[in-house]
C-alpha cells in the first residue's frame, strides 16, 4: 500500500501553521510509504472480536500459546500477523475455531502477555486490508512499554466509564490530552494527562466488545504510543530551532 499525502491549503511561506503542516505530512508519508508495504502489517486499534487462551505450553526458550475465536481464525493462513492485546504475532497450527502463536522470551517479558493464563480473554484483530476504512489510528502491534490498570470505573450518572492508566515515561512523552493512544491492543482517545496517570473515556460497546471489563486494578497493560508523534519527534530533533511540539500538533487539529 503505497500512499502520498498533501497538505491542503498549505501556505508557501514559511507560517508556523505551514511548518506544523509540513512535519505532520512528513511523518505520515514516511509511515505510509517507507513501512507502509504488504510486508508491514498495519492495524487500526479497533477490536473484531475476543479471543479466550485455551493453552500455554513451554516448548524450548518460548512459550506456545492456543487461542480460541470465532472469527478470527476464517481469515488467516500460517504465517499470517494478527495482534493478541496489542501485540503483533505470527498464526500457527490454524483450525476452525482456533489459532496458535509462539511468544519468544522477549515478548512475554516485555508485555502484558506475561500475565496470561488458561482462560485469560485477548483482544484480537486482523491486519487493516489496503481497500479497508481507517476507522482507528495507526498501531504496529509493537509494544512500548507495559503500564498498569488503575481502575476501570463507571461515570457518574452516565453508562460510560472512566479508564485510568499508570504509564511509563517512554510512553508519557509521546501522550498528550486529545491524542491517540493504544491499550490492550484498542485505539483510544486520551481525556486527561496527569503525571503518569492516563485517563481515557470508555463507552458501554467497547467495555462490552473487549478484555477490559475481564482486567483487574493492579493488572499490566499493553501500551503503544501513537506512531506519527514518534515521527514528529525524530523530525523535530533535526529541526531543533522549531517552534512545533507535540501539544501544538494536538491543537491544530492533527
Amino acid at each position: 500500500m503505497t500512499v502520498s499525502i498533501t497538505p491542503r491549503d498549505m501556505a508557501h511561506s514559511p507560517t508556523p501553521d505551514s511548518k506544523i503542516q509540513r512535519s505532520f505530512v512528513e511523518a505520515l508519508n514516511a509511515i505510509l510509504t517507507a513501512e507502509g508495504s504488504t510486508a508491514f502489517p498495519m492495524f487500526t486499534g479497533i477490536i473484531e472480536e475476543v479471543g479466550r487462551v485455551v493453552r500455554i505450553e513451554q516448548r524450548g526458550e518460548n512459550r506456545h500459546i492456543a487461542v480460541e475465536a470465532k472469527h478470527a481464525p476464517t481469515e488467516m493462513h500460517t504465517g499470517d500477523s494478527i495482534a493478541v492485546s496489542g501485540v503483533c504475532l505470527t498464526a500457527l497450527d490454524i483450525k476452525a475455531k482456533s489459532f496458535s502463536a509462539d511468544l519468544a522470551p522477549e515478548t512475554w517479558a516485555r508485555t502484558s502477555l506475561s500475565r496470561i493464563k488458561k482462560g485469560a480473554f485477548v483482544n484480537l484483530e486482523l491486519p487493516m486490508k489496503a481497500d479497508g476504512r481507517f476507522g482507528g489510528h495507526i498501531v504496529q502491534g509493537h509494544v512500548d512499554g507495559v503500564g498498569k490498570l488503575i481502575a476501570l470505573e463507571r461515570i457518574a450518572d452516565s453508562e460510560n466509564w472512566w479508564l485510568r492508566i499508570e504509564i511509563p515515561p517512554e510512553i508519557e512523552r509521546y501522550t498528550v490530552s486529545k491524542g491517540s493512544i493504544c491499550i490492550e491492543g484498542i485505539s483510544l482517545t486520551v481525556a486527561k494527562l496527569e503525571g503518569n496517570c492516563c485517563t481515557v473515556a470508555i463507552i458501554p460497546h467497547t467495555v462490552k466488545t473487549t478484555n477490559l471489563q475481564s482486567l483487574r486494578a493492579g493488572d499490566p497493560v499493553n501500551l503503544e504510543a501513537d506512531l506519527v508523534a514518534k515521527y514528529v519527534e525524530k523530525m523535530l530533533r533535526e529541526r531543533s530551532s522549531s517552534s512545533i511540539t507535540l501539544e501544538r500538533l494536538v491543537s491544530e487539529g492533527f
